[in-house]
């Protein structure tokens, strides 16, 4: 592969992580672990339904955020109001300034920039928040900001065609050497593939195979398999 575009949340880094941090902190209640990732499933879920009224302008993205923590709670029968929401979100958005990658994820973007591989990000959400975790990430070592993708800023979001065209289009892509890595099968592994990319899901939550004409053309379940896989292409 020549070109290698990576999705940001949730697969350079845990984002998990930074929600399970901060409900810990919001709510007195002890939570296991399994019963967090519950939670964390079901914020993700409300906030993808809500993305495109959101990046329309028809809500605010506020509006989107305290939505889709009050229905993940409501999920649960967990008590929450409108102000308990919006603090969380501020403390979610503090917790996510300490996002770091996954080792193995620095390890491979190492060894892709060290073998000259034309490397980008696509990521769908608003311009400044993610700046600021591209920004965490430090993710300016390996790929050059004009190959920073945002769909805040580009104007089209994932998984619509016009995204994954402008980026075609912009860095001059070969189709048949170009793969792109992400978590979301809707919006990474079936936004890719419907343009001719090669797509890699990174399904490290082990969701289940959605009923869908695209399919990934490599699977793997945590960051060092992901690493492993480009190891044994020589990379």
């Amino acid at each position: 592969m020549d070109t290698i575009i990576f999705d940001v949340d949730d697969t350079l880094y845990d984002q998990a992580l930074s929600f399970k941090n901060t409900f810990k902190k919001m709510f007195q209640e002890s939570f296991s672990d399994e019963e967090l990732d519950q939670l964390y499933l079901a914020s993700r879920k409300h906030s993808d339904a809500l993305f495109d009224k959101s990046e329309a302008g028809e809500i605010s993205i506020l509006d989107m955020q305290v939505h889709r923590i009050t229905a993940a709670c409501e999920e649960f029968g967990i008590p929450i109001n409108y102000q308990k929401a919006v603090d969380f979100q501020e403390a979610y958005v503090a917790e996510q300034k300490k996002i770091t990658l996954f080792d193995e994820v620095e390890e491979l973007l190492e060894a892709l920039y060290q073998e000259n591989k034309q490397l980008a990000v696509l990521t769908n959400g608003e311009e400044k928040h993610q700046s600021m975790k591209i920004q965490q990430l430090g993710l300016a070592r390996w790929i050059p900001e004009e190959h920073m993708f945002i769909s805040g800023a580009i104007g089209h979001a994932k998984p619509k065609q016009e995204a994954f065209h402008i980026i075609e289009e912009k860095l001059q892509l070969n189709k048949k050497k170009t793969v792109y890595i992400g978590d979301s099968f809707d919006n990474d592994i079936v936004g890719a593939k419907q343009v001719g990319w090669h797509a890699i899901w990174m399904n490290h939550r082990n969701r289940n195979m959605p009923e869908s004409p695209f399919k990934p053309d490599k699977i793997v379940y945590n960051a060092k398999e992901l690493l492993d896989e480009f190891r044994a292409i020589g990379v």
